[in-house]
């Protein structure tokens, strides 16, 4: 699995000219990419990561706190997090211009690992977490914060 985490000052995802989650105030848009060989192992390992990673400012300046330390000082109707399915993450383009996927799993492999993603992610941070729609035509809206972005992917776990 690979995971694009973009700290935001507020995000949106709309599918067909309507908001499918948001939030407002500080919080992550989570790009996630899964390939064939990913397993609820993968999952486990990035919800922890993703739950304790302190990116956020403390009374200081310094990126010292979690997202479970910020919760409740910037909710919106999603917590603060919204998850977007993305094979594009394992796009190869080392032959020519047009980009392969052939890494990207198939539907039946992705869907059940995104969606247990976005369920243990959201018992993790105690809140729920905002999500598009697998396989849709998403528009994703967000203010990057910092910006603030960081590449997270299971098979190099060091």
């Amino acid at each position: 699995m690979r995971i694009i985490i973009q700290r935001a000052k507020g995000a949106n995802v709309m599918i067909d000219g309507k908001i499918n989650a948001e939030f407002q105030g500080l919080g992550y848009v989570i790009l996630l990419g899964i390939e064939a060989s990913d397993t609820q192992e993968d999952v486990d390992w990035l919800v922890r990561k993703v739950a304790a990673l302190r990116v956020f400012d403390d009374e200081n300046g310094v990126m010292n706190r979690s997202i479970l330390d910020i919760a409740g000082e910037h909710e919106g109707a999603d917590g603060n997090i919204i998850v977007i399915s993305q094979f594009t993450l394992f796009a190869s383009y080392k032959k020519g211009n047009r980009p392969s996927w052939l890494r990207a799993a198939s539907h039946e492999i992705s869907i059940p690992l995104y969606e247990a993603f976005i369920q243990k992610l959201s018992e993790a941070i105690g809140r729920p977490v905002g999500h598009g729609e697998f396989g849709a035509d998403m528009k994703v809206s967000l203010c990057n914060d910092g910006p603030v972005t960081i590449f997270m992917d299971t098979h190099n776990k060091e």
